[in-house]
């Protein structure tokens, strides 16, 4: 009598009948050929549980029983070559930085140079114990380089000594936590079935949360104009880069300039004006360019403000 699985993988379910006798090997290639997730990447939870197996394995020797649900963790060989791609680009930076450091020729277009290296998140760890760790990493890499990120830490010279992640089960209830003002900033990267990853954007917005709890502890009026003033700056930052190079202070001191396929993905994911399904906000037929862009602004910025009411209630830094 064959053995059925329901095995589900990022909301998609499959079902699969195999002899009791076939062999966890075998199980991972069905898998293989219906999710495009190599065997080597795949990682099977049965009952709440990883399944620790050899490939040589039966079904029934791992107590897979007819009927039983499994959940299927992995990434597919495009998705991991994406993850390095952003990872290389930015150890390629970091790179160039030492070695122009090295040679005391540091060119930044920037009033303060030196902020390039000063202002920054000195180390990213993800949680090696929990489910694909490279993907983990790889979101943390981007966050780190995002540029408008590091847009406002040079601006309110921000120093971040660890960026790492919080384990769903282990903090079911919060989104962020700031340690000793910026010693450490933890974000919830996962979904709570570990299956898949909280959208970037959302991720994005509890990091500028965090960030403000490296000078306000509590969430007081102070802590919330400066979150509403990263999250503006952040905001006004993007729509200088969709519109292309811009001078992005009063002064003049710093223009960005999209220079890499990284910032460009940045520039390209996040418009401006878009609500939840993206779409851009029409313009009014009296109304100028730069009144267009004052009103989607502020419709962005009340957005944000009713988005962080809600994201107080999971942010950990004020019990700390």
């Amino acid at each position: 009598m064959d053995t059925t699985l329901s095995v589900s993988h990022r909301g998609a379910a499959y079902s699969l009948s195999l002899l009791p006798e076939a062999t966890l090997a075998l199980l991972h290639a069905r898998l293989e050929e219906l999710t495009n997730v190599p065997a080597a990447h795949q990682k099977l939870l049965y009952k709440g549980r990883k399944a620790s197996h050899t490939g040589e394995t039966t079904l029934r020797e791992a107590g897979l029983k007819d009927g039983a649900k499994v959940t299927l963790l992995g990434a597919t060989d495009e998705e991991i070559g994406g993850m390095h791609k952003v990872e290389d680009e930015l150890h390629r930076k970091e790179h160039i930085m030492r070695e122009r450091e090295k040679r005391g020729t540091v060119k930044v277009r920037s009033t303060a140079s030196s902020s390039v290296n000063t202002y920054i998140f000195h180390k990213i760890e993800p949680l090696s114990h929990l489910p694909n760790p490279t993907t983990a990493r790889a979101v943390l890499a981007r966050l780190a380089a995002d540029p408008a990120i590091q847009h406002v830490m040079r601006l309110h010279e921000f120093r971040v000594g660890v960026l790492t992640e919080l384990a769903p089960h282990e903090h079911p209830n919060l989104l962020g936590l700031n340690v000793n003002a910026g010693e450490a900033i933890k974000l919830r990267l996962r979904t709570n079935d570990y299956d898949g990853f909280r959208p970037y954007s959302e991720v994005r917005r509890v990091l500028c949360h965090e960030l403000s709890h490296n000078v306000w502890g509590d969430h007081d009026n102070n802590f919330k104009e400066l979150n509403s003033k990263l999250n503006r700056e952040v905001a006004e930052f993007e729509r200088a880069a969709k519109e292309g190079t811009h001078s992005l202070l009063g002064d003049g001191a710093f223009t960005y300039e999209p220079s890499s396929e990284l910032e460009a993905e940045a520039r390209a994911a996040y418009v401006l004006g878009g609500g939840a399904s993206g779409a851009a906000t029409p313009p009014r037929p009296d109304e100028s360019p730069e009144e267009r862009r004052r009103r989607v602004l502020d419709a962005t910025m009340r957005r944000l403000r009713k988005e962080e009411e809600e994201l107080e209630h999971s942010c950990g830094t004020h019990a700390h």
